[in-house]
Parts: structure tokens; sequence; C-alpha cells
């Protein structure tokens, strides 16, 4: 009888437990975080604003368009901080002697302040904090460094810059917590305020970082608390500076992705699928392979969905890149490729330009071995008539496979309201596309020194997404 006792209390106590399991695992799906934040209670009534750094004797006309720059615009986060503030950087160098380092310098300066006062600070980077003096100095403050061993899961780097800021506030773009981004370099991103049912979202890619801090390997299986709140089904419906909105984020690498959660190729692919009329792409680098172990294969994604919406659908296509002594030479093969399909069909509009920012050519420059900084065009985005893609990638096949990034789609049905940051994203395309920094370079013009490369070889530099 005691035997059959033991087995009837042993049996309730294991219904027990697994009601309670069954109890925490709903209110996990639910989707509420550790701070009561859930879809039910959140904002979605927000403003946004595009956030520019334009390196100094970069002109444009008078009528061109300009946007808050990137320096005043983390300022004016920094500021707004009375709780929190949690920044995802590939790059943590704010201190150089270069004239152009002054506003790094003074971000940090107000970072340190930030920690001095208790301000919750929280930093994820795939640099030791011995690695890094900004990472050093605020952890000495404070600040919580959370270290990611990147080269442990596939050899990748993390290349995400995101911030988020009192739980409210989030920016994302090109630019990490590098001097250069805020000196040197022509960096694009997006600042979106008051607006924590975005939060909630992207709060779950950094909670997937923290999750990771000193491990080696990825877990077999995600926490029910990681998984995409919102993806290309089920978009956030908000309001963005008085403009019906939808939104959501993705990530990268797809080691990364937990259930719900859509990858940054499968964004960039919703975001052209959608597009009615046009495709504008501006990106450092585009190269469409993959290097592994010294091997190189075609990476087809992106570059066959530009020739499916090239001539399947007759979207008109502009692809703005940056060039540099640094470009890899298979660009102009790959350009040319692209180029080639549009040969004899009157419906197929590609053209593509490189946009260059030095005074002077880059053979030149590396002749008379010229010290000075070269200056770049960074951004990483794509627009289209009724959504945009505003990303942490340059569209190279490692990157995608490899590293770890987030990115940002909006899409808005009203897209020529004078609020709509499509029709303010388009116009800064446009700026760039019709300036004289952007040139449509033949094969045939290609600099000396680019044909010395190709007929040497390819670079054994994978691209310049992975230079930071």
């Amino acid at each position: 009888m005691s035997q059959q006792r033991c087995i009837v209390i042993f049996a309730l106590v294991c219904c027990f437990a697994i009601l309670v399991a069954l109890i925490f695992s709903a209110v996990d799906i639910m989707g509420e975080d550790e701070d009561g934040l859930s879809e039910k209670n959140c904002q979605n009534n927000c403003r946004v604003a595009l956030v520019e750094n334009i390196p100094e004797g970069i002109n444009y006309s008078d009528s061109a368009p300009s946007h808050l720059s990137l320096f005043q615009g983390w300022m004016n986060l920094l500021n707004m901080a009375e709780k929190s503030v949690d920044i995802v950087s590939s790059q943590w160098d704010l201190n150089h002697s270069h004239p152009s380092a002054c506003q790094g310098q003074r971000l940090f300066e107000k970072l340190l302040e930030l920690a001095s006062r208790n301000i919750e600070i929280k930093l994820v980077s795939d640099k030791l904090p011995v690695e890094s003096k900004v990472l050093n100095d605020l952890k000495t403050k404070g600040a919580e460094v959370l270290y990611m061993n990147m080269s442990a899961y596939n050899e990748g780097r993390l290349q995400s810059s995101f911030w988020i800021v009192d739980k409210q506030h989030v920016y994302i773009g090109s630019a990490s917590l590098d001097w250069r981004s805020l000196g040197q370099m022509k960096e694009l991103g997006v600042i979106v305020y008051n607006c924590s049912c975005l939060v909630l979202d992207l709060q779950r890619i950094f909670a997937l970082y923290s999750s990771l801090r000193y491990k080696n390997k990825i877990p077999p299986s995600w926490s029910k608390r990681l998984y995409g709140v919102y993806d290309t089904q089920n978009k956030l419906t908000l309001q963005l500076n008085e403009t019906k909105s939808e939104a959501f984020v993705s990530n990268s690498p797809k080691l990364f992705c937990p259930k719900d959660r859509v990858l940054d190729i499968e964004a960039i692919y919703s975001v052209i699928d959608d597009a009615k009329q046009f495709v504008y792409i501006a990106v450092m680098d585009y190269l469409p392979i993959v290097i592994d172990t010294n091997a190189k294969r075609y990476w087809p994604y992106l570059d066959g969905k530009i020739r499916e919406a090239l001539v399947l659908r007759s979207i008109k296509v502009r692809l703005l890149i940056s060039f540099s002594r640094d470009t890899d030479p298979l660009t102009f093969n790959f350009v040319s490729s692209l180029k080639a399909i549009c040969t004899e069909v009157p419906s197929c509009s590609l053209k593509v330009k490189f946009f260059d920012l030095e005074e002077e050519s880059a053979c030149f420059l590396k002749e008379q071995k010229n010290t000075s900084l070269p200056k770049l065009n960074r951004n990483k985005y794509m627009v289209t008539d009724g959504a945009a893609y505003i990303g942490n990638f340059d569209w190279v096949g490692n990157a995608f496979t490899q590293n770890a990034g987030a990115g940002l789609v909006i899409n808005q049905a009203d897209a020529g309201n004078s609020t709509s940051i499509i029709k303010q994203l388009k116009a800064v395309f446009e700026r760039d596309w019709y300036s004289h920094y952007a040139k449509s370079l033949q094969p045939t013009k290609i600099p000396n020194c680019f044909n010395h490369k190709l007929n040497k070889g390819t670079s054994n530099k994978t691209a310049m997404s992975n230079v930071n």
C-alpha cells in the first residue's frame, strides 16, 4: 500500500512539474520581455529620422537634401538616456590623433559620463576588453562588456551595428563606434524614437547575442524569448512621422536565427519582390562570391534576384557601388555580366555607377604612397517605390553566410508623402547618383592598376565589407 502511495505522489509531482512548465511556456510564447513590455502595451506611434556622416570636403549642391549628422543623432540618443544604453558594434575605436577624430572622442567622453552616473550600459563586441581602450575604460567605469567569440561559430565576424536606448529609441545603420565613421567615412543610418514596439523585436536579437557571451558553441535550441516577434507575414503596424507604415527586423547568419526570425537575405528578397517600379541599391561592395578555405564559389542569391527583377518583371534597377583602391577587380566582371543580360531587351533597365570620394585616382595614391586617409562611401541600404531596407552588410557572399548582422525593413503604402522616410531615402540615393562623385566606369576605362590586378588574379582580400 505504501508503495502505491509513493507511486501516486510521484505521479502527482510529475504532473505538477509539467503543469508549471506549460504555464511558463505559455507566458514565454506570448512575447512579454523582462520589463513587462509586450505587443499589447508597446508604443507604435513613432518618429523616425535619417542620420548621415558626410566627411569634410564632400560637397553637394545647395538644393541637395541633408539630414541630421550621425554624431548629433548619437549624442541626442545619449542625452536622452535615463536608464539604459545597449550598443552592438563591429568596431570600438573612438580615440585617434587625426584631426577628424574629435567627434569620436566627445562621444567616448559622453559614454564614460553616463557610466559614471550609473546608467546601465551593455556593449556587445567580438573583441575582448583588453583589445580596445574604449571597451576597457568603459568596463572600468561599470559598463558590462559582452564578448562574442564569433570565430568559434563559423569563422565569422560581428558586423551588427545598432543601439537601443531606454527600451524606447533605436539606431541601426552602416556606422560602428569608430572615429572614422564620424570623420572620414560617408555613413547612413536611421534613428527611430519612442518606438518600444520595434524595440520589443530588436531587443531579442540583442538578448540572443548576450546569451552567447563567452560561449564557444551555439545552443541546440533557442529560448522562446529569443523568437522573432514580427516577420514578413506578420509585420509591425506603426506610424512613422504620421505616415502609416509596417516594419520588421532581420538577422544573420542563419545560425543565429531562432524561430520566426527573418534572415537578412529573406528581408531583401521581400523588399525587391514588393517593388512595382524601381529598386535602388547603395552598397560599398558588390561581390556575389563566397570564399571558403581559399576556394571561391559563385553566391547567386542577390545577384540572381536582381536579374529576375530586371528580366522577368521589368523593374528599373540602379546600383551604386563605392570605388576605391581596394575595390575587388571581380566587381567589374559581375557588373558587366549584369549589364549583358539587358542587351537587346527593351524593358530591361539597369544602370551601375561607382561612387568615388578620393580626390585623386587610387593608382596615383598608391604610387605616391600618399599617407592621407581615404574617404569611402559605406552606405548599406536599398529603397524601392514602397519600401526600404537599411542594414549592416555590403552585398558580399561571405558577409551574409558567416557574419552577424541586422537589418530594418520599412514598408509605406504612401511613399510619396512628404513625411515618408521612403521618399527621403530615395532623395538621398538620387542626390548621390547624380552628384559628380558617381561615375559610370566602363571595363575599358578601368584604371591601369585595376587591370594589373585583374591580370595577376583576384586580390586575397575577401571584400571591403570586412574592413572598417
